[in-house]
């Protein structure tokens, strides 16, 4: 990778993580928090609030994406950022809970993840964008699990309206990064203004990349409204289920390293996207038969997210490199949008299924749903690498697929 590629992937990586971990460590306390807002007491509304961010975001992913296209990435990343601080601000002043749901409505506003995955593609060239799409995934895994750790001591600390103040700040921090340290992108890859459009956001092989983070995030979700009641039944207590999530996840790291860089050197993405789709038929099915015991749940959980990771740094590396460049930030949006929308679902139907079919069935229903992408797998074609357009600048976009 050239120093601007390596600027680009870890600024816009710290980006997406300050914003995230704002964010993330207001979930492990906010529901038990919102008993203290007028009409906390309502566990629907809490829903609502918790819920009201995502809502937000698949609403706006595209409109955002639409709008770097026309405009430009930096300034519509400016404006989102801005958006989210406000509506940090805004719930760090609740006191009644559709304030609170206001104030995470207006968070979820910001919609940038699409625009910021299109930034990230400009400054890179198309051999090392697996890896900067890792290098970002990583660091929102990390926000995540430090999260876990961190919210209920700093809850303590500083209370709700603390930590959604801190969230506030935290997206005000990553606005100078945008514009102190993120790269410019360069004249030859810059979109023509007002040539985006959705039509060549729904390609076929994009459909097929749409089809599968839709069916990961609904795995995802499934598998966690009824993997913290099996832990809590195999003998570790709610308040410590922190201290496996966190050894796995971070193991899961080092565990995606080598398949992400024999993707990204070797151009082979259909192998390994299918080798991940196939564990995660294989941890799902495990899960059905498993035993209550923490080791193997630790153990099988390990492998769902190393082949999770691997999904999420290849999914919008492989919607970059077949997007064009003028909708590359509409494509990104129309992939955010269906990952959101399954997130949605995942969480809909595992809890249907999980109260009228119980627990197994839930993983029965997530095996199948991994089976179908991997049908649906099988048939993609791997974008040829594109050659680059001089000896100083990064790969020029588009290129003929191979089988």
């Amino acid at each position: 990778m050239t120093p601007t590629e390596l600027r680009a992937g870890a600024s816009l990586a710290a980006i997406f993580g300050l914003r995230m971990l704002g964010l993330f460590l207001i979930l492990p306390v906010f529901a038990v928090h919102a008993r203290h807002y007028a009409g906390g007491d309502d566990l629907t509304l809490v829903g609502v609030a918790l819920g009201a961010y995502g809502l937000a975001q698949a609403i706006l992913q595209i409109p955002f994406g639409v709008a770097s296209d026309r405009i430009g990435r930096k300034p519509v990343i400016y404006a989102g950022l801005v958006i989210f601080a406000a509506g940090s601000f805004l719930a760090m002043a609740a006191s009644d809970i559709w304030t609170a749901i206001a104030g995470r409505a207006l968070q979820g506003a910001g919609a940038i993840s699409s625009v910021v995955v299109a930034l990230a593609a400009d400054l890179t060239g198309e051999g090392h964008r697996t890896k900067v799409m890792a290098i970002i995934g990583s660091t929102i895994g990390f926000a995540f699990a430090l999260s876990l750790v961190a919210a209920p001591s700093l809850y303590r600390a500083i209370g709700m309206a603390g930590l959604f103040a801190l969230t506030g700040v935290l997206s005000l921090a990553a606005l100078w990064l945008v514009a102190a340290v993120v790269p410019e992108v360069p004249q030859h890859v810059r979109a023509t203004p007002g040539t985006g459009g959705l039509g060549e956001a729904f390609q076929p092989e994009l459909l097929r990349l749409n089809f599968g983070i839709f069916v990961l995030h609904m795995v995802q979700m499934a598998m966690f409204v009824v993997v913290p009641p099996l832990l809590v039944v195999a003998g570790l207590a709610l308040t410590d289920h922190w201290m496996l999530y966190l050894p796995v996840v971070l193991a899961s790291f080092a565990l995606m390293v080598p398949p992400v860089l024999y993707a990204d050197r070797r151009n082979r993405s259909k192998p390994v996207l299918i080798g991940a789709v196939a564990l995660l038929v294989a941890v799902q099915a495990g899960l059905a038969a498993a035993e209550t015991g923490i080791a193997a749940l630790a153990a099988l959980l390990l492998v769902f997210f190393a082949a999770f990771n691997v999904l999420e740094a290849l999914l919008p590396s492989l919607v970059t490199r077949l997007a064009p460049a003028h909708a590359r930030g509409t494509a990104i949006g129309v992939y955010n949008t269906t990952q959101t929308l399954g997130l949605f679902f995942g969480g809909l139907g595992g809890g249907w299924v999980a109260k009228h079919f119980g627990t197994a069935a839930v993983f029965g229903g997530c095996a199948t749903l991994a089976l179908a992408w991997l049908a649906v797998a099988a048939g993609m074609r791997t974008p040829a690498r594109a050659r680059p357009v001089n000896a100083g600048a990064g790969a020029a976009l588009g290129g003929k697929q191979q089988n």
